[in-house]
């Protein structure tokens, strides 16, 4: 664990727009920074719990070929891809 004079140095930079916590981006200071990593990492967790692991791969497929005049549905369709949307299931 950092010392508090580590943890104000870090800040300082944190204030300056330095990311120093991966996942932090966007976080004006050190602790910003840690509970935006910690909130986005749940958000995935959270998301592959909900869809499942087959659903959350299929749902990741449909985005990859997403562009930005098409949707992934579309273009997958363009391309002969099947996407299997039965696998994105809710609890």
């Amino acid at each position: 664990m950092a010392s508090q004079q580590d943890r104000a140095q870090l800040d300082a930079k944190a204030k300056e727009g330095q990311t120093l916590v991966p996942g932090g981006t966007g976080g004006k200071s050190l602790e910003a920074q840690e509970h935006l990593a910690e909130g986005r990492s749940r958000g995935g967790r959270t998301r592959s719990e909900q869809l499942g692991t087959v659903g959350y791969q299929e749902m990741g497929w449909k985005g990859g070929l997403r562009n930005g005049d098409q949707t992934g549905c579309e273009k997958a369709a363009e391309e002969g891809v099947s996407i299997d949307e039965s696998n994105f299931r809710t609890k």
